[in-house]
């Protein structure tokens, strides 16, 4: 029944609503007379152990870390023109919301293309905190590909976005 694992423990993993966890165990057991296999997932950050079946990890959204070579592909967006919104702000809302969620880190750098602006009070709650999000879901993975910490991670994205000069 191990066939069908793609992740093993202490493999670093992205679910999408929750961001970068790690794989703590693999357990076995029944549901309903059915045996299942549960990927276990330490999100220490949120202090949160989530377990998603093995057989439906990957329509759950939960991936392996992105490239090192695809963050280049990320600074490119973030360095990128911001596409203006031209819609009602719920429904631009829902969109980033779904973007973030998504667990496709390319859209989560749009998020933050688009939310950016160099001056923090110009921005309502709901728009901080989506930015927020997306920015701290973004500089979690970051930060694991790198090495650094998140906080570093998010300098750097600063810097991609233009928002402070490079050092």
């Amino acid at each position: 029944m191990t066939s069908n694992l793609q992740f093993k423990i202490s493999d670093k993993v992205v679910y999408p609503s929750h961001g970068v966890g790690e794989i703590i165990d693999v357990e076995s057991g029944s549901i309903a007379g059915i045996a299942v296999q549960v990927y276990v997932i330490s999100f220490p950050h949120d202090k949160m152990v989530l377990r998603v079946p093995v057989k439906r990890a990957a329509s759950a959204g939960l991936r392996p870390l992105v490239d090192i070579e695809d963050v280049s592909k990320i600074y490119k967006i973030l360095q990128g023109r911001a596409k203006a919104g031209n819609k009602m702000w719920s429904r631009r809302a829902q969109e980033y919301e779904a973007k973030i969620n998504s667990g496709d880190i390319t859209s989560v750098a749009e998020v933050i293309r688009d939310l950016h602006k160099d001056a923090d009070t110009d921005r309502s709650y709901s728009e901080r905190t989506i930015y927020e999000s997306a920015l701290n879901r973004l500089a979690g993975e970051l930060a694991v590909l790198e090495g650094i910490d998140v906080p570093e991670a998010i300098e750097k994205l600063y810097v991609a976005l233009g928002k402070y000069k490079a050092a």
